[in-house]
């Protein structure tokens, strides 16, 4: 465990959060800042960067993120790797996003949000 690292602490029970379901080796729990209603982070137990360490973990970490998208008629699983794509917590974390026609949550690749240069 990375005691500086919020995501263990919180797998370890030593920091607050929402939990929404817990497996043997990953958890999801609500986020402060929820994107949309339902938002929810999915969180491998073991202390991973980002999602181009250990693939077994990763792999294991999205099959959890899967079968909660499951549950949704519509839904973004997201991830980032790194600083420049955005990634605040260096801890692996799956973001899956509920969404609903009209929700006007930009990505980054919607039409419009960036322009090439």
């Amino acid at each position: 465990m990375a005691t500086a690292c919020v995501f263990c602490r919180i797998v370890a029970g030593h920091a607050p959060a929402d939990v929404v379901r817990e497996w043997d080796d990953v958890i999801a729990i609500r986020p402060l800042h929820p994107v949309t209603p339902g938002h929810i982070l999915v969180i491998p137990h073991t202390h991973v960067p980002d999602v181009g360490e250990l693939p077994g973990v990763s792999a294991r970490t999205m099959a959890c993120a899967a079968e909660l998208a499951a549950e949704l008629p519509a839904a973004n699983v997201i991830t980032s790797k790194g600083t420049a794509a955005t990634q605040t917590v260096a801890h692996l974390h799956l973001h899956v996003v509920p969404r609903t026609a009209g929700d006007d949550l930009p990505l980054p690749w919607t039409p419009g949000q960036h322009t090439a240069g």
